[in-house]
């Protein structure tokens, strides 16, 4: 009975309204029979052709339900099992009955897809080979499928855990039609500025292009970690490796604890490898790891101090000449951000301001041994004026907003020209306080902290 099968799911696959889905069959421009489906959309203006082409359907399902009635009584009578047992003298039958059931079979296989995206007949965030937005496609993948529609259902915020369930309001009505196109991934990468830099841009440096959605590593279990810094090591040294992950919790007037995790997945568990306590306590979220050592700022002090991993005691420490500190000239956000700490493909930096700057943002290069400053810059960039910054390449980069979820990159000052630019990349503060935001020249990523949750974004540069 595969008519009324056709019926019955057309009828109940949105929640058992009969007039939420219906089939449609037409010729396509080669000649051959198509089959879609309308349904219900949340965002679609009610289609023309709907209101009139309904009933056109219902008969001519009607007529498909009868015939395949009639085919079945015919092979039940001559011991068969099914529509192929059509009575002698109807040759169009058993061919009719065949495209039909190529055409169940498609419909079945459309229905078994869109229930396996987990949302009914749409998928609430779009997937493309296995990975979603924000992150790049397996290696060596050759393809995806798609799910092409009108419309999409509006975007909503994901979380570390399942995205939940889309549920379709009987508003209008859209056209889906499901199919498979073979799409090499260095095009789907291209088209959908997915993925981390490709191998045409991670040889050399170049100006940032593109800031991804964040994706949530790990969440921090107290109040002490509504703020908080974590970081890898871009140039580890033994018996340290890349893979190390590294963490503090700075709300507190003491905070010492740096917990050592031996990858990201055990940060995301919660259960450190190790706990280092510091010497002395640091101050805000400046903090970096670089070339084996924590590079902080001591609490209540202009100084920056380079805490030896291995050795597990402090290394080095210098005042920083004039910076202010303790609140005199933090990001827009607070938390005493004064010193911000920052590290990049040329090396080690340190993120401040003075008095006779007058608030403005001045850079200054580090030697990661011993901390001499190398070399100086001033912008122009008021300092709390903007949420948070970071290098790349020698470029500064300024976030506009701690907490509208859709703030921008919004300036760019290179340390090379001496000049300062206005940009407009967006970038999402998902979980709406952004506290911490440094660049991983070996991941190419940028890490943030974002109200408890510790968050990576993938970024795009330029060729060089």
């Amino acid at each position: 009975m595969l008519g009324v099968w056709l019926l019955l799911w057309g009828s109940t696959a949105l929640g058992g309204r009969a007039d939420t889905a219906f089939l449609r069959r037409a010729h396509d421009s080669s000649g051959r029979c198509t089959y879609s489906f309308t349904v219900a959309s949340p965002v679609e203006a009610a289609c023309p052709e709907a209101a009139g082409g309904v009933p056109e359907l219902r008969a001519e399902l009607a007529a498909l339900a009868a015939r395949l009635s009639r085919l079945e009584s015919r092979e039940r009578g001559a011991g068969g099992s099914g529509p192929r047992g059509a009575e002698p003298g109807d040759a169009r039958e058993p061919q009719q009955a065949s495209r039909l059931e190529a055409a169940y079979g498609e419909l079945l296989r459309a229905k078994c897809a869109a229930e396996g995206a987990g949302t009914g007949l749409l998928p609430r965030h779009r997937h493309f080979g296995g990975q979603q937005r924000g992150t790049e496609p397996p290696e060596g993948s050759g393809g995806r499928q798609a799910v092409r529609g009108q419309a999409e259902p509006a975007h909503a915020v994901p979380g570390p855990a399942a995205a939940p369930r889309w549920e379709p309001q009987p508003l209008s009505y859209q056209e889906l039609q499901s199919e498979r196109s073979e799409v090499p991934v260095s095009r789907l990468l291209e088209e959908t500025a997915l993925g981390r830099p490709g191998k045409e841009d991670s040889a050399g440096c170049g100006q940032l292009l593109w800031v991804g959605e964040p994706v949530v590593f790990g969440r921090a279990d107290s109040i002490a970690g509504k703020y908080g810094v974590w970081m890898k090591d871009p140039e580890p040294v033994p018996p340290f490796t890349r893979d190390n992950t590294w963490r503090v919790d700075t709300v507190g007037t003491e905070v010492r604890q740096l917990f050592q995790y031996e990858e990201a997945e055990q940060l995301a568990r919660g259960y450190p490898a190790k706990v280092h306590i510091l010497p002395r306590p640091l101050e805000s979220t400046g903090a970096v790891i670089y070339r084996g050592g924590l590079f902080f700022q001591p609490r209540q002090s202009r100084s920056v101090a380079r805490y030896d991993l291995r050795g597990e005691s402090i290394t080095a420490e210098r005042e920083i000449p004039g910076a202010g500190y303790h609140g005199q000239y933090p990001y827009s956000w607070g938390g005493y951000t004064d010193i911000d700490l920052a590290v990049d493909e040329t090396g080690l930096w340190v993120i401040y301001s003075t008095d006779k700057a007058r608030g403005a943002i001045v850079l200054s290069k580090l030697d990661p041994e011993t901390l001499e400053i190398l070399r100086t810059w001033e912008t122009n960039i008021r300092k709390r004026g903007v949420a948070n910054s970071f290098l790349i390449c020698g470029t500064l980069y300024t976030v506009s907003s701690y907490s509208a979820p859709n703030a921008t990159i919004n300036f760019a000052y290179d340390t090379a020209t001496g000049i300062s630019r206005a940009l407009s990349i967006p970038f999402e503060n998902r979980f709406r306080y952004l506290s911490m935001l440094d660049y991983n020249p070996a991941e190419r990523q940028l890490f943030a902290w974002d109200s408890f949750n510790m968050v990576t974004y993938p970024v795009r540069l330029s060729r060089p």
